[in-house]
C-alpha cells in the first residue's frame, strides 16, 4: 500500500513539474510550425543555459522510504530506561524494560515517519525550484523570439 501511495505521489509531482510550463502565444503571427521550431530551440537553450533538464528533474524518484533503524534504536533506549524505572519503582526491571521497549519503538517509528516526510517535502521543494529556474529561462528565450509568455 505504501508503494502505491509513493508511486501516486511521484506521478503527481512529475506532472506538476510539467504543468508549470508557461503559456506561449505567437505575438507576431508566427505559424504553428515556426512556434514548434522555436519551442524546441528554447527548450534546448534553457537546458544548456541552466543545466536543468525537465525530463530528468521530473523523473527523479522521491527519497527512499526504507527502514532507518529508528524503531530499533527507540526500543533499545526505551528498554534501558524502562529497566531502570521498573527496578526502582517495582523491583521488576524485566517488565519495565518490555514496556519501555514498546514505547520506544512507537516513538522511534513516529520520528522516522516525520523524518521521511521532511525529506520528501525538501525533495519536492528542490524539484520545484529547479523547474521554476528552467521555465524562467525558457520563457525569456521565447519572449526574445517574439512570443508572449505567461
Amino acid at each position: 500500500m505504501k508503494a502505491i501511495f509513493l508511486t501516486a505521489a511521484f506521478a503527481m509531482t512529475a506532472s506538476a513539474a510539467f504543468a508549470a510550463k508557461p503559456a506561449v502565444y505567437p505575438a507576431h503571427g508566427q505559424s504553428p510550425s515556426k512556434q514548434s521550431q522555436d519551442d524546441g530551440a528554447c527548450y534546448a537553450w534553457a537546458k544548456q543555459n541552466t543545466g536543468i533538464d525537465p525530463a530528468v528533474v521530473a523523473g527523479t524518484p522521491p527519497p527512499p522510504q526504507g527502514p532507518t533503524g529508528a524503531r530499533v534504536g527507540g526500543a533499545a533506549r526505551g528498554a534501558a530506561a524502562g529497566a531502570l524505572i521498573g527496578d526502582v519503582n517495582h523491583n521488576d526491571p524485566g517488565h519495565g524494560a518490555a514496556v519501555g521497549a514498546t514505547a520506544g519503538a512507537v516513538v522511534g517509528g513516529v520520528r522516522s515517519r516525520r523524518q521521511h516526510a521532511a525529506q520528501a517535502q525538501n525533495a519536492q521543494a528542490n524539484q520545484q525550484a529547479e523547474m521554476n529556474t528552467y521555465w524562467h529561462a525558457y520563457g525569456a528565450c521565447m519572449q526574445g523570439r517574439g512570443y508572449t509568455v505567461q
